[in-house]
């Protein structure tokens, strides 16, 4: 099993931004990583307080994951913390070195890890 990491900023607290933003960084960690769905276990999810209007899981099930578990949760904060963030952890059942994963940093989340640059 390996983890692949995941966060995208959003631009405002609706369902359709956090579900747009939630969708586009699945869809982008799906692509880089040449996954299928019964290869995906879990997914967590977190977001940042400042977004309450949908859990960013509905995100998955929409774009047809339908095997994975998943959790949302909401991530503590920190001053000066990026705001309208939201994150993932996926547990995948893939034959890959967890060095050969390629994690996906959306939007403003780039500076979150700069060693990552990520179309977005």
């Amino acid at each position: 099993m390996i983890a692949i990491r995941g966060a995208i900023t959003v631009k405002e607290d609706t369902k359709e931004a956090i579900l747009e933003g939630t969708e586009f960084m699945l869809k982008s960690i799906i692509e880089e990583n040449n996954l299928e769905d019964d290869e995906i276990i879990s997914i967590v999810f977190s977001a940042t307080k400042d977004l309450t209007q949908i859990y960013p899981a509905v995100a998955a099930r929409n774009i047809g994951i339908t095997c994975a578990s998943l959790l949302c949760v909401q991530e503590m904060y920190v001053v000066n913390s990026l705001n309208k963030c939201l994150r993932i952890l996926m547990h995948v059942e893939k034959n890959l070195l967890q060095k050969d994963i390629k994690h996906v940093y959306l939007r403003d989340a780039k500076i979150l890890r700069p060693d990552l640059t990520k179309k977005g």
